[in-house]
This record gives structure tokens, sequence and C-alpha cells, in this order.
């Protein structure tokens, strides 16, 4: 049966990826993109039962980008704004840059590891870090390894559910009309069975893209075609692509069960010191010994005769500095200069000098004023008289 019709559970923004693009062109296919399932953040209430108090963690887990949305969304409708020195810890790169839609991106403030929860938590474990509060936002599903690890690591920590899992309706979609059906999680087939109780595969194809939906397919008694990644088919775009050349393709090529390798704690490495260490004596074998102190000692024995030629010749010296020594005693001039410097009397009887004439002055101009005074108050006096004597008359 020939493909033209294919169904991949992803939201609409996967039609961007140019590797569909490049099928649709090529094919002349129609893909149709339908996500069955979707994460919507807790309300308020929901995440209150909870009793976490976002303020009081200093550091955030991630492990998704609908973690992230859903936290934030949280955080706006409880009025909570992030301090400028929180941390952020994801699991992948790609994670981390999707902060950005919420967040300034601050490299010493955001931190991935390699794309495993392990990877986060070796980081958390540094030495600054590990003083840290730490609040691992998760969806609805539970992740026990999760809390085991950071348990066995010995850090504060709290986990926090901010967004539920939700099915999609997508009972307007007719299954029939595809022959193709692309899956990623899970959840897809809990999704499918909800919708469609009473579906019947027939000669509808599935592709499961994870170990995750293989399971849950056998549980709910369906059939895939191909699976994958696979070093032959490392995507979807290369599965679809198989299928739509060779219809009867038959996988051989199956991928490997993920082994789970237990979470072992390592010592973290810690940064060596800047001072250099100062190198150690190296010691010396017992002939090299031996030899030197020989050498040290002939070499006193020639020195002593040339010690003691020097010794009388130098107490000979030493009366010159002794004589030498009584001409250095000059201190006396300046003790006799310092009297000088007390010229402070001098100046303060010029002062006393120059206040005293000055007083001199203003006595006598006061001596000068005073007669011509005494006339105007006797011309005053006279005036005031005459008008009493015609009075008698």
């Amino acid at each position: 049966m020939k493909i033209q019709r294919i169904l991949i559970a992803q939201p609409g923004q996967a039609s961007a990826n140019p590797s569909y693009a490049h099928l649709i062109n090529k094919y002349g296919v129609k893909i149709d993109f339908q996500p069955f399932f979707s994460m919507i953040p807790l309300t308020t209430r929901e995440f209150m039962t909870q009793k976490v108090n976002i303020p009081d963690y200093s550091a955030i887990v991630f492990s998704s980008k609908g973690a992230i949305d859903a936290f934030f969304k949280l955080c706006a409708d409880m009025r909570i704004k992030m301090p400028d020195s929180q941390k952020y810890f994801c699991t992948s790169e790609s994670i981390s840059y999707y902060l950005q839609k919420h967040i300034i991106y601050r490299k010493r403030k955001i931190f991935f590891g390699d794309g495993s929860f392990a990877s986060v938590v070796k980081l958390a474990r540094l030495d600054k870090h590990k003083n840290e509060r730490f609040l691992i936002a998760t969806p609805d599903t539970s992740y026990p390894e999760w809390i085991a690890m950071f348990k066995m690591a010995g850090l504060n920590f709290a986990s926090a559910v901010v967004a539920k899992f939700v099915h999609n309706n997508i009972k307007n979609i007719k299954l029939t009309d595809y022959q193709l059906v692309a899956l990623y999680n899970s959840l897809d087939i809990s999704s499918l069975k909800e919708n469609f109780p009473d579906f019947k595969q027939n000669g509808t194809k599935f592709i499961a893209f994870s170990s995750g939906v293989r399971k849950a397919m056998q549980e709910a008694g369906l059939n895939y075609t191909i699976t994958g990644p696979t070093k032959e088919l490392p995507s979807m775009a290369n599965a679809i692509e198989k299928l739509i050349n060779e219809p009867n393709f038959v996988q051989t090529e199956l991928p490997q069960e993920p082994v789970k390798v237990p979470f072992v704690l390592e010592e973290p490495k810690r940064r060596r010191s800047s001072k250099k260490s100062e190198p150690q004596p190296k010691e010396k074998s017992a002939p090299k010994a031996a030899a030197t102190a020989v050498k040290k000692a002939a070499t006193a024995k020639k020195a002593a005769p040339a010690a003691k030629k020097a010794a009388p010749a130098a107490k000979k010296a030493t009366p010159v500095k002794k004589a030498a020594t009584p001409a250095k005693k000059a201190t006396p001039v300046k003790k006799a200069a310092t009297p000088a410097r007390k010229a402070t009397p001098v100046k303060k009887a010029a002062t006393a000098a120059k206040k005293a004439a000055s007083v001199k002055k203003a006595a006598t101009a006061a001596k000068k004023a005073a007669p011509a005074k005494k006339a105007t108050l006797a011309k005053k006096s006279t005036a005031a008289k005459k008008p009493t004597a015609t009075k008698k008359k």
C-alpha cells in the first residue's frame, strides 16, 4: 500500500523542520501534525496544596521546556518575581537556552548537563553549589530515581509538581485516512485508546520512536512497523522516508534497550591551587654526602690562616672609627640655634607698640575735639537763658 498521508503526533511547530519539508517536496506526501496530549500548568490552588514556597529555594531544576513554561506561569499568577541571583539547572543545553523566553540569560547563573539527570546531580555537588536549596520542577508523572539521586548526593532539595498531562480531544480525526502514524511518547497510546476505544489497526502502520512507546503498544495490543532510533534510521524523518520508498519494509535491526547503570557518587573534581609548591630538597646519597663534607672541611682549613692574619689588622683599624665618633657630636650647635627661633616676644612687642600708638592718636584726636564740643554747648546754654530774662522784665 502506497503511503500518501502521514499523521505525526507532534505540535504544529514541528512542521518547520526542514527534513519534513524535504519529504513533502520530494515525494508529494501530505503530512499532518496533531499532538495527542498536552502539558498544562497547575492552578495556584492546586500548587499551593503541596505547601512549597518558591522564594525559599535558590536553585531550580528543569528537565523539559514545558516545565519551564508552567513554572514561570505559576510565578506570574502568584506574583513571585525571581531574583537576579537565582540559579537554574537544566538537563541539556537546548533546554537551558529556552530560559531566554522568561529571563535574561546569565551564564554564571544557568548550568546544564549532558542530557541525563545524573549529570545535573554532579553539577549540583560542586563546592560552589552544594550549599544551595534545590527545587525540582516536574510534571505530574513521578520520577523516583531523580529523588533517589539527590538523596544519595546529600543535597538540600524538594520536588514540586508544576504541570500535568492532559489527553487532547482528537475524535475529529479519522485515523483510517492515514496510512502511517508516527508516535513519540507512551502518552500518545493512552490518548489514542481514550479517544478511539474501538480502534482496530487493520492496514495502518505505526512508527514507535522510543522504548516507552514500544512497551505501551505491546500492552495495548498494537503492532509497530519501524522502531528507533537505530544506526540505520537515526531520526523520524529517515524512518518515514524508508517506508515511503519501501512500503513492505521489514526491520531487522532493533534499537538496543538502554542499560540502567546504577548511579554512583563520584568525588567532585577540585581545582588545583594556583600557589606553586616549593621544591623539596633532594636527598643525597651517602657517598656524595661524605665527599661534600670532606670538601667543606678542606676549604675551612685553608681559610683559617687567612682569617688569623686579617684579625690583627682589623683590630688596629678599630681606633680610627672611635676617634671619628666624637666629630659626629655636633648636636649642640643645633641646640644653640634653637633659641634663635624664639622671636615671638619681639613680634609681640611690636604689635603692642602699634596698638599703643593707635591709642595715643585716638586720645589726641579726642582732646582736640573736646574744646569744640564745649564751645557748642556754651552757645546752646546762652541761647536758652535769654528768653527767661525777658519774661522777668
